[in-house]
């Protein structure tokens, strides 16, 4: 960051962490500060390396703008962050706390912090703020001010919704939100996630380990967390409400709309290690007289995971599973070199492969996905309707140790 120049702490979430060689390490979560009277300089920053955060001090810092943070060294501690006492995360703590400014005595709310070099070579410092008048509903627009740090007294927690938090990570994808939760208090946690609405709440719970799910989602109320669950995918929800205790996850579901709990009520009834319970009851479906053009369209729908986007399921009515009888797969290869007017079912994959009971063991069920190099299959019943769709990446899920993902690299590959 040059001489003078002032960058805000919510621009730096998400930006990329590099050694020196600039080879990226992980990406930069939050900074952490250790506040004092009129005062508050930055001491490391949280990053999120192999799908964990740990803590990088600034003494490691080398330049810091708006292209990333480079280290001054490649070698980091892989220990999982912990705040310690007297310290505070910028973006999962310091914002969304009250202030008095001196000289009017006016009582602000910190909606953003700036950065600023320190007096001392390779030092940082919290250097300014800017905020809104305190109480501010969020209905209003509120008139924003930048005020010096040193003319803000008092910065003390305030209970609110987290907003101004939510609003500077509402950039981050959802495992990158994620990152910043795992390093914050399960309190400042589960503040950040109420913040959040429904559909980006479901998309960062199924990225939080499953032992933080539960606690994170048991903090939202009844009525709340009926509706997280409502935004999330079947299979995602009945993972969650698998490890919770019966008495809970029946008020849940309870809370649950009753459309969207049918599906999670279902996938519960099977075991977790088998094809019933590694399934999604929502793979792509349709009917015997959907054209090319018609499948495709389907296929392209955003809210299809990739592992589900490369083939569709033939049926009989109804095209809700269970469905009618299956007839068949077709893939997205074999439909993008047909006329789009024509039926998709008239081209289903051949040879036709069978589909896979609902009690099938998860080895069996690798072995079979393995065997054909199928990206999902087909789960029917005994009389051949459609109970959902295994994907490959629930297999894997599967059959990788618990934890995995702490051994990942923060770009998907495998951990040094």
């Amino acid at each position: 960051m040059a001489e003078g120049r002032t960058m805000f702490a919510s621009r730096l979430a998400g930006l990329p962490v590099l050694d020196p060689a600039g080879e990226r390490i992980g990406r930069l979560t939050d900074l952490v500060v250790a506040p004092r009277p009129r005062s508050a300089p930055v001491v490391g920053a949280v990053v999120r390396v192999r799908r964990r955060p740990i803590f990088v001090s600034s003494g490691r810092f080398a330049e810091l703008d708006q292209g990333g943070l480079r280290l001054s060294t490649a070698s980091v501690n892989l220990r999982r962050f912990e705040r310690r006492q007297g310290e505070l995360l910028v973006l999962g703590e310091l914002l969304d706390r009250t202030a008095t400014i001196i000289g009017d005595g006016e009582p602000v709310r910190i909606n953003d912090v700036g950065l600023s070099p320190g007096s001392s070579a390779g030092t940082w410092v919290v250097s300014s703020a800017d905020v809104v008048p305190a109480g501010t509903g969020l209905l209003r627009r509120p008139a924003h001010r930048i005020v010096p740090w040193n003319e803000l007294l008092g910065v003390t927690p305030v209970g609110t919704t987290g907003a101004s938090r939510a609003a500077a990570l509402a950039h981050l994808p959802p495992v990158e939100l994620a990152g910043v939760m795992m390093g914050l208090a399960d309190a400042d946690a589960a503040q950040l996630l109420a913040a959040l609405d429904d559909e980006r709440a479901a998309d960062v719970l199924e990225e939080l380990p499953e032992e933080l799910q539960g606690r994170l989602l048991g903090t939202l109320g009844r009525e709340r967390a009926g509706d997280v669950l409502d935004a999330m995918n079947p299979d995602d929800a009945a993972d969650v409400l698998g490890d919770l205790p019966l008495p809970v996850r029946t008020a849940l579901l309870a809370a649950m709309e009753p459309e969207e709990a049918a599906p999670v009520r279902r996938l519960l009834t099977y075991r977790p290690d088998t094809a019933g319970g590694l399934m999604t009851s929502e793979p792509v479906v349709v009917p015997t007289n959907a054209t090319v053009a018609e499948t495709l369209a389907r296929l392209r729908e955003e809210r299809v995971p990739r592992a589900l986007a490369g083939q569709a399921f033939v049926v009989r009515p109804p095209l809700e599973t269970p469905t009618g009888r299956l007839i068949g797969t077709v893939s997205m290869q074999r439909l993008l070199r047909e006329q789009p007017s024509a039926l998709a079912g008239s081209h289903l994959d051949e040879p036709r492969i069978e589909p896979l009971p609902p009690d099938l063991p998860g080895p069996a069920v690798a072995e079979h996905l393995a065997a054909y190099n199928l990206l999902a299959a087909p789960v029917v019943d005994a009389d051949g309707r459609l109970l959902g769709a295994v994907s490959v990446d629930d297999v894997l899920d599967f059959l990788l140790p618990a934890g995995w993902r702490d051994t990942v690299t923060d770009d998907g590959g495998p951990g040094p």
